[in-house]
């Protein structure tokens, strides 16, 4: 496996930080996993996103900004990659959904001074699945503040998701995790492990689990 970053991307509730966790174990890897149990502003947005839509991603910006320069300038002599269950890149896609016109322009303007200094990732793993499954998952890990996200959102950071990555030519492995159970079938996750064994030019490449 040729890749010393690997990000893992998707819609909330996709199964990201799962599936981080278990190819940083198969790869005795560096897991970096988003903190945003941190941002004090993640309940008051759900309860009122357009007062807290703001604050709430300038915290997530600038906490994952943090997280990302620190840990991939460090060089781990045993861990040969790192795999991470966020692209920085997200901050200005759910921004995108999230803010007025006149606070994006803003927001991305911060965003790009950042972006600039921060290293990017060799391929992005990105899980697809129905709203309808997203918010099944979102229901089963009970954090109380996700409960009543409406489907409209979910819907919305799903086709910004696609557009971008379909717009920069990411190296991707787009994974169709309409039944994706990476913790209970070890056959989906060899999918993956199976896919990230090879080489791929630029671009979008599709896999199904079985």
């Amino acid at each position: 496996m040729n890749y010393h970053f690997i990000t893992i991307e998707g819609n909330i509730g996709a199964g990201k930080t799962t599936l981080a966790h278990l190819l940083a174990k198969h790869y005795n890897g560096r897991l970096i996993l988003e903190q945003f149990a941190d941002n004090p502003f993640l309940p008051k947005f759900y309860e009122n996103p357009k007062q807290y839509a703001f604050p709430l991603e300038l915290f997530f910006m600038a906490e994952r900004f943090k997280q990302l320069k620190e840990l991939l300038q460090q060089k781990d002599l045993f861990q040969a990659v790192s795999i991470s269950d966020y692209l920085f890149t997200k901050c200005l896609l759910f921004s995108k959904v999230t803010l007025s016109e006149d606070e994006f322009r803003l927001y991305q303007r911060l965003f790009e001074i950042m972006y600039q200094q921060l290293i990017q990732p060799d391929i992005v793993i990105y899980l697809h699945a129905p709203v309808s499954k997203l918010q099944e998952n979102i229901k089963k890990r009970k954090r109380p503040y996700e409960q009543n996200i409406p489907d409209e959102y979910l819907f919305n950071i799903q086709q910004t998701y696609t557009h971008y990555i379909k717009q920069h030519n990411l190296k991707t492995l787009f994974i169709d995790a309409s039944n994706a159970d990476f913790l209970g079938k070890e056959q989906h996750l060899q999918v993956v492990i199976d896919a990230l064994e090879k080489e791929y030019e630029q671009g979008q490449h599709y896999f199904t689990l079985p």
